[in-house]
């Protein structure tokens, strides 16, 4: 009971999160808007993590199984892929070198602050 408790919650902020972007009347995706709901529950103490913890491990665990089908129906559009090849390497060995940058900043920013913290503490 506790499982299909937890798979509740999840698809009911799911479905809030559909009407959600139904009624903005600008584009804004459901998933975001989802998300975005979840953080606020778990923030504002409506949600626990207790709540959802085993079946949003369970999605964790096996998130690479749920992207096979966009995987797979890229082999649809292979031509236009072909097409602009070099551009969508570009764009791939860009957004990976500003993501492993933005990701070390980060690191960086929050060890600061931590040792800031620390030095508080003492």
């Amino acid at each position: 009971m506790k499982i299909i408790k937890q798979v509740g919650i999840l698809f009911l902020i799911c479905w809030v999160s559909q009407l959600v972007e139904a009624v903005l009347p600008f584009d804004f995706p459901a998933s975001v808007i989802g998300m975005l709901l979840l953080l606020a529950l778990l923030f504002g103490g409506v949600l626990k993590v207790d709540h959802i913890r085993e079946k949003s491990d369970f999605l964790l665990a096996n998130m690479a199984f749920f992207f096979i089908p966009a995987g797979v129906s890229i082999i649809n559009y292979l031509d236009i892929l072909k097409s602009c090849a070099l551009q969508l390497v570009l764009i791939c060995l860009v957004s990976t070198v500003v993501t492993f940058a933005a990701t070390a900043y980060s690191m960086k920013a929050v060890l600061y602050l931590l040792g800031k913290r620390e030095g508080r503490k003492r």
